[in-house]
């Protein structure tokens, strides 16, 4: 029940280090879930005759080795079925020996496209049949809700007006942006030192084209926590390990 492609890493795809950058990952990670789910018949283009769509809410991954410019990957992916209000799904990227260079889960909710409100849907529950969940654990745990330390001061991090680069096909902030913007705020003379080697991203509201996001940024113990906020609205919530 798993999804696999063969990859080899790109240029565009990695750091001056040549390593593999996190977003890139995550970029790979969100278009395999897609394919993964249009595989099995309950897509995008499934969901949307429903006038709903898949919306990524939480994910949490980590380097166990980080691909290099160049390498040769798989990358798979794989269902574990509904987990409260989420369905969970999980990746893995070996490289040729099967070793694991990357293990990520993530949680989904599926979006009335009209209300853009969360639904469960039984459309939905019976469009994904339990002969598809595969009981792998690429991370056991589901992806945490993130919660900032009190030690870790929040102090203004500077803002991001959503613009034509940011927004995806559903008319919102791709996931993936949201990354990029804590990273970009954490710093160049952090992250050229460094590597993001583990990270848990909460998507808590959308933002679309036009609003203005202020980010807040704090550490503690070699971890970043990164909020962004439309007014008085939280958008998203990430920590960010960086090893040195």
């Amino acid at each position: 029940m798993k999804y696999a492609v063969d990859l080899r890493i790109g240029s565009f795809q990695v750091d001056v280090h040549k390593r593999l950058r996190a977003a890139a990952f995550m970029d790979l990670a969100q278009e395999m879930a897609y394919l993964a789910a249009e595989a099995m018949h309950f897509g995008y283009d499934e969901l949307q005759v429903e006038g709903k769509a898949w919306v990524l809410s939480r994910m949490h991954f980590r380097f166990d080795q980080v691909p290099m410019w160049g390498e040769h990957v798989r990358l798979s992916t794989w269902h574990k079925g509904p987990y409260g209000p989420f369905y969970l799904r999980d990746f893995r990227m070996e490289d040729l020996q099967g070793g694991t260079l990357v293990a990520a889960t993530s949680s989904w909710v599926v979006l009335d496209v009209a209300s853009r409100r969360m639904v469960r849907s039984s459309e939905v529950v019976e469009m994904i049949p339990d002969s598809t969940v595969c009981s792998d654990q690429s991370i056991p745990e589901p992806a945490p809700k993130v919660v900032v330390p009190s030690a870790a001061e929040m102090l203004p991090a500077g803002e991001h007006v959503v613009a034509y680069s940011d927004v995806d096909l559903l008319g919102h902030t791709n996931n993936v942006r949201y990354l990029v913007w804590a990273l970009d705020s954490i710093g160049w003379d952090i992250l050229s030192e460094g590597v993001a080697d583990d990270v848990v991203i909460n998507f808590n509201h959308e933002t679309r084209p036009g609003e203005r996001v202020c980010l807040t940024k704090g550490f503690h113990e070699g971890t970043w926590y990164v909020e962004g906020r439309v007014e008085d609205r939280p958008a998203f919530l990430v920590s960010i390990h960086v090893k040195r």
